[in-house]
């Protein structure tokens, strides 16, 4: 029965997809061979002409007369490398240049990890059930996916407990700060941004305006005396606040209406940084690490992560996390790790970001295009998440809420995005959001 559900499944998206042509079905042994046989009796009833062939019977010539392919090689609980027969059919479908459907996920891929176990199907389409994988959205695996669709073939998704969730407002929309009716400024939080140098003001700028963009009731710049006329002239919504020595940020921190920050972005990897973060990580407050408040650590993180407790988001992008972790694996796995490590949650950016908590719980984003890889875009993402800890959402919420929201800022800026184009964004993003 279930096999029929996804046949049919995947042979109704063959043809809203495509006009009848003739279609290779290439099977392997398993399940998802025979969801692949299902394909081809229930086309050649639609009139398309459909031929499926066993894998181990498999030759390039095949191709010469179809003009789609569906894969149903391999189903989600491969595990080793392809090799033989399935390795040759593969390679030999993607040289061709046919579309190709693929049944739960392209062959090759690893469905847990994202991984290519030596070799994958570029699949234009995959037709899979219940619920996406994490291979489905992870990299590599991301790329041969191509359009994803999800059906529902009657197995009970309370069946399932999965530890990788799909990063939506489902998993975060209970703990999102709605400000209340009789909010004021002061009831909605205190964001404190550490500002850098006269030379790369820019990213605390960004975050800042993020923060406050994100619904943060006040936002302050901590800057040194010599930039402080650069921030105060071009933030006119953000507060400046002079730090010429160490006890001035004491005294900032000590104020209880300071309830997060942010430090980080263009603040360099000197010894005032590594200072600055250990004091900031001291006073306990909801706080984001990014950029060099993580580099600063890569000669012995230990202090680091001594000094983390409560609700602390770091927000590394590989080469960041490579300097302080030194897990190996699959980046679902990497990013878990470092979280158990450190105590904190870990943001491990790239076009499928994860989201990882120390207890255990994990994130994928998969809103995020591809015009969002640009200068910045990721001192707005600190600042987003800073804003939203300074109105009290807990850690991990406020990390995926951000990091969705961002996607969603891009994918409405669109094509020549550039970081500034963020913050101004979300009030659309945000309306939208609310009304849903």
């Amino acid at each position: 029965m279930l096999m029929e559900k996804a046949g049919k499944s995947v042979a109704d998206i063959v043809c809203e997809q495509f006009t009848p042509c003739a279609v290779l079905i290439v099977c392997g042994s398993g399940n998802n061979g025979g969801d692949g046989r299902v394909v081809e009796r229930l086309l050649r009833q639609r009139s398309w002409k459909a031929t499926a062939v066993n894998v181990e019977e498999f030759t390039p010539a095949l191709l010469e007369n179809a003009a789609l392919v569906v894969d149903a090689i391999f189903g989600t609980g491969l595990d080793r490398p392809v090799e033989g027969k399935a390795k040759a059919a593969i390679n030999a479908i993607n040289e061709s240049g046919l579309p190709v459907v693929a049944i739960d996920i392209a062959s090759g891929v690893n469905a847990t990890t994202g991984a290519i176990m030596g070799t994958a199907i570029n699949a234009r389409h995959t037709v899979t059930f219940v619920r996406p994988k994490p291979g489905h959205l992870l990299l590599p695996g991301k790329t041969h996916t191509g359009e994803l669709h999800v059906y529902d073939i009657g197995i009970s998704g309370e069946d399932i407990k999965p530890d990788h969730f799909l990063n939506t407002p489902v998993l975060w929309k209970h703990a999102f700060p709605f400000p209340a009716q009789d909010a004021h400024k002061y009831t909605r939080g205190h964001a404190l941004v550490i500002g850098g140098g006269i030379a790369t003001t820019g990213a605390a700028r960004l975050a800042a305006v993020a923060a406050l963009r994100n619904g943060a009731g006040l936002v302050s710049v901590a800057c040194m005396p010599e930039t402080l006329l650069m921030y105060a002239a071009t933030l006119t919504s953000v507060m400046t606040k002079p730090i010429g020595k160490p006890s001035d940020l004491e005294t900032l921190l000590e104020d209880k209406h300071i309830t997060a920050a942010m430090i980080g972005p263009g603040c360099g990897t000197g010894e005032t940084t590594r200072e600055q973060t250990l004091r900031i990580l001291s006073h306990k407050k909801p706080c984001v690490l990014d950029a060099d408040a993580i580099s600063v650590f890569q000669t012995g993180p230990k202090p680091l992560f001594d000094a983390i407790s409560g609700a602390v988001v770091m927000t590394p992008h590989e080469g960041e996390f490579a300097r302080i972790f030194k897990q190996e694996g699959a980046k679902s796995e990497r990013a878990t790790a470092a979280a158990k490590q450190s105590r904190a949650v870990i943001v491990l950016k790239g076009n499928d970001t994860v989201i990882a908590a120390p207890d255990g719980r994990i994130a994928i984003n998969a809103n995020a295009p591809a015009w969002l890889a640009t200068a910045g875009s990721g001192d707005v993402l600190a600042g987003m998440i800073t804003g939203l800890l300074a109105q009290g959402m807990p850690a991990f919420e406020a990390a995926c809420a951000a990091v969705w929201l961002h996607g969603e800022a891009a994918n409405h800026v669109g094509p020549g995005l550039i970081s500034e184009d963020l913050p101004g964004a979300l009030p659309a993003v945000l309306k939208k959001f609310y009304h849903a």
